[in-house]
């Protein structure tokens, strides 16, 4: 295994900087706050009955759920994520279509779009160029250009994510959030000197994580109303930066029927590894006696049960901070394993057969 502490090899197994990349999500929010302000939209004469996001993956969609959590209690109309090649029959004139893809090049995105424009939906994009913006220059579309390079092709969750906030507050659909996003990059600027490829692992709660789930099956137990797509996110994040299967559940929806497998032979469920999302802010008291009582059942089942506590002035600080460190843990226990978080080979293998199809 791979000494953590040893920075520099570390780095070096880090072909792509993935870590430094994370390190510098602070600048990243913060030039996503900048770019997303200047970007001028109008508000249409109509109003929405839904917001439909075009995405896929850890990036597109999964923003889209964090979104959704962040303003559970604000926005008055659904967010329907849309992951696949075809829009629901419910997109119309009244519906605000937000297709976002990094590349501009993502396939389901692409079809979905052009179903939305030809049902007459509001169509905003971002997206840092490919055949995205290319047809949205064609059809007239608003199209809110992000960084292409960012250093790392997978670390773009602030450009994603803060322009379709700020989309939304032009819109007139929600508030104005810079103060949230502004406190959002402080709290990035603090939280990189905690889990930051130089703090040592005595210290970097991130490190002591991945270096204890290995040899076991990362499992994410989330919660609603605001944890589920952070959940979502980590386990994602096992998968593309880790090169681990992944689950991920919510309470208190799993204790409904998931909870049950719990009882399932001891020589299997001892190869789970659970991360448990905690907040005792936003936690309502039925919440937490809930995940009180999953941690004290599974602590003798699982081979480990680590809770992890949200924190930061205000929801969207919360939220991120679990974002962030399950963003840092999932990069810790490949290079743990001696293995570069960067490269997805089988992603990249799989488009191959698809283009050859």
């Amino acid at each position: 295994m791979i000494n953590l502490d040893d920075v520099e090899k570390v780095r070096e197994i880090d072909s792509m900087n993935s870590l430094s990349a994370t390190e510098n999500y602070d600048l990243q929010f913060e030039e996503a706050i900048n770019i997303a302000q200047n970007f001028e939209i109008d508000k249409p004469n109509r109003i929405f009955q839904e917001i439909v996001v075009l995405g896929t993956g850890g990036g597109s969609s999964v923003a889209a759920g964090l979104l959704r959590s962040y303003l559970f209690d604000e926005l008055n109309i659904p967010v329907i994520i849309n992951q696949g090649y075809n829009i629901p029959a419910c997109v119309d004139k009244d519906s605000l279509v937000l297709a976002i893809s990094h590349s501009g090049n993502t396939e389901e995105t692409l079809s979905a779009y052009e179903q939305a424009v030809k049902a007459g939906a509001h169509i905003v994009a971002v997206t840092a160029g490919g055949k995205l913006k290319e047809m949205c220059q064609k059809d007239n579309v608003p199209c809110l250009i992000i960084p292409y390079d960012i250093g790392h092709p997978r670390r773009d969750i602030g450009y994603i994510f803060v322009p379709m906030v700020v989309i939304l507050s032009k819109l007139g659909l929600i508030e104005d959030k810079t103060e949230d996003l502004k406190s959002l990059v402080d709290l990035f600027g603090d939280l990189k000197n905690r889990y930051g490829a130089d703090i040592p692992t005595k210290q970097n709660e991130a490190k002591q994580i991945a270096a204890e789930l290995h040899g076991h099956i990362p499992l994410v137990y989330g919660s609603l109303d605001y944890y589920d797509s952070v959940a979502w996110r980590i386990k994602n994040q096992f998968g593309e930066n880790s090169k681990l299967m992944a689950f991920y559940n919510v309470i208190p929806n799993l204790h409904h029927d998931e909870a049950v497998g719990w009882d399932m032979p001891a020589e299997l469920i001892s190869k789970f590894y659970l991360i448990l999302l905690r907040d005792d802010e936003l936690d309502s008291p039925k919440i937490k006696k809930r995940k009180d009582i999953t941690a004290e059942m599974l602590s003798s089942r699982m081979g480990k049960v680590r809770q992890v506590y949200a924190e930061g002035p205000n929801r969207l600080c919360r939220m991120f901070s679990l974002v962030y460190l399950g963003d840092f843990i999932t990069l810790y226990a490949p290079i743990y394993r001696g293995v570069d978080p960067t490269p997805v080979n089988i992603i990249n293998l799989f488009k191959q057969k698809m283009a050859e199809a």
